[in-house]
């Protein structure tokens, strides 16, 4: 009998050797003579096991990990033992399958602990699927939603959209439905829905594990959106920094394209709609929907002035749906599923799941699905482990770089749009990127402005201008130079830049710099509040 292995190929399994282990694998079983079916699949999204092995048993997918090429050759050998797989209790007890004695045995992948504890609606095939089989997607549930969008009327899926609490997955949560409706009542001879792929904060990955593990979820999430809205185009506006992503997403077009799902007749149904990829060159700042548009249409990645909104007049002056990857890739549940479905998962009014990601100094890094509502402490110390270095956690930064930093004394904060507005915060794309008590606040300061100089694309002049006159303030800060009275230069420099920019890149900036300068006072030369500089300890 044939055995299947799974072995990921994302980019995060491939940087720490997963290709060397699947070759390994290969070369191993013909030697032993197994015969084995290799699966490429996407990653789990636990990276400290990666490359995580999982092999296909009668109770289940079992997993091993971290595996390296040199494991290989004692994995095969128990993996080709006669003895009944899959049976016996883990780790050696009596009975047991040989491999339930292999050091890196970690028993049914769906029982992991991190894996167990999630609610998985956009990533429930991620990392189970060959990412470019289309008969694999069907079987674990796909285009379930597409079939039932096919038999709704436009205003009925945005209805359901809408009834489904979605808001956007990549910056201040606004609600799916309100865009969607907006853009199907606008007048226009042509539509376009387009797809920010531009993941660019810091400490996130989970567009580019979503394309690479389970691609066809977005097509299916942008096809629906183009029947709800009348739109029969589409763009993904992916990164140059994403070639592995960029090549599946282009072979799973291809794939959607060849099976009737994009094109003039979208199965059968005399509706159309195609999708075309499209790759920027690297700028921050086209992660911002209108300079995203403008280097579609072959410009200078430059920010628009609104109003005019792109859902009235976007991409070539016609109205346009832009949503994130995660955005889109909800819709196919919320239509295969009913939106009370999705509704029922959530917190105030952050509905659904989000993807967390969890990056930085931790011990348990990786993606972690779950409603909204868990505090930001669980997700760290519990789901996450805590730090890498077992060091104490100093901050954390939510939503990429221009994300506020939280000490924990804000751990009790439920991951929640409001909850997080509440406390000068924002949770962006669902980044996290964890600090030991080793890392220096002022100079986190410092690299905020700095980097919001560097990506600035210059149109105005409190961003350009501001962030640059920053730099220098937090330097003077750092040398001990007038500290107190840069400290509060420093205050009014972000007032201005947080409500003079013309779009997030500087008026999010400030968001680091305040937070920074509020709870890591001491790290600035600064007296707490109380005038007692031991009470930050």
């Amino acid at each position: 009998m044939t055995m299947r292995i799974f072995v990921p190929g994302d980019s995060g399994a491939l940087a720490v050797g997963a290709d060397a282990v699947a070759a390994a694998i290969t070369a191993e079983a013909a030697r032993q003579e197994l015969a084995v079916t290799l699966v490429r699949n996407g990653s789990r999204g636990l990276y400290w096991l990666e490359p995580l092995v999982e092999v296909e048993t009668p109770a289940g997918r079992i997993a091993f990990g971290p595996v390296a090429p040199s494991d290989v050759p004692e994995l095969v050998a128990a993996l080709a033992d006669p003895s009944p797989r899959g049976e016996g209790p883990p780790r050696g007890g009596g009975g047991a399958a040989p491999f339930t004695t292999h050091p890196l045995y970690l028993g049914l992948t769906e029982e992991i602990p991190f894996l167990k504890r999630q609610t998985r609606f956009t990533f429930a095939r991620c990392g189970v699927v060959d990412p470019l089989s289309l008969d694999d997607y069907k079987a674990a549930g796909g285009l379930k939603g597409l079939a039932a969008a096919l038999a709704l009327a436009p205003e009925a899926i945005v209805d359901q959209v809408t009834q489904s609490g979605l808001r956007g997955r990549g910056g201040a949560g606004f609600p799916t439905g309100i865009k969607w409706k907006t853009v199907l009542a606008a007048e226009g001879s042509r539509k376009f829905v387009v797809t920010n792929a531009d993941e660019g904060d810091s400490g996130t990955f989970a567009d580019r594990m979503l394309m690479e593990g389970d691609p066809l979820i977005l097509i299916e999430g942008m096809i629906i959106a183009g029947l709800a809205v009348g739109a029969s185009h589409g763009y993904i506006y992916s990164r140059s920094e994403y070639p592995h992503a960029n090549d599946v997403m282009a072979k799973a077009l291809a794939i959607a394209e060849r099976a009737g799902l994009l094109g003039t007749d979208i199965l059968g149904s005399g509706r159309s709609f195609s999708i075309e990829l499209r790759i920027g060159a690297g700028a921050y700042v086209c992660g911002e929907e209108t300079a995203l548009l403008e280097s579609i249409e072959g410009k200078r990645g430059q920010v628009r002035a609104k109003p005019p909104l792109p859902a009235i007049k976007g991409l070539f002056g016609a109205p346009t749906v832009i949503n994130n990857v995660l955005s889109l890739a909800s819709v196919p549940f919320i239509l295969a599923e009913g939106p009370a479905a999705f509704a029922a998962v959530g917190f105030g009014r952050s509905r659904g799941t989000m993807a967390v990601q969890l990056a930085g100094n931790i011990r348990h890094g990786g993606l972690f699905e779950t409603g909204f509502g868990i505090t930001l402490g669980a997700l760290v110390d519990d789901i996450g482990g805590g730090t890498a270095t077992g060091r104490p956690v100093k901050a954390v930064q939510v939503g990429g770089p221009l994300g506020a930093y939280f000490p924990p004394a804000l751990f009790d904060t439920p991951f929640d749009y409001e909850a997080f507005a509440a406390r000068d915060g924002l949770i962006g794309h669902g980044g996290i990127v964890v600090f030991d008590d080793t890392v220096e606040m002022a100079r986190q300061a410092r690299f905020a402005m700095e980097f919001c100089a560097i990506e600035s694309c210059g149109k105005c002049t409190p961003c350009r201008i501001g962030s640059t006159r920053g730099v220098e303030v937090v330097d003077r800060i750092i040398a001990g130079r007038d500290v107190d009275a840069n400290a509060a230069l420093l205050a009014d420099l972000c007032e201005t830049m947080k409500f003079g920019s013309l779009c997030a890149l500087g008026g999010f900036t400030p968001y680091p710099v305040m937070s920074a300068l509020t709870h890591f006072r001491e790290d600035f030369g600064l007296l707490p509040p109380n005038g007692r500089m031991e009470a930050a300890e």
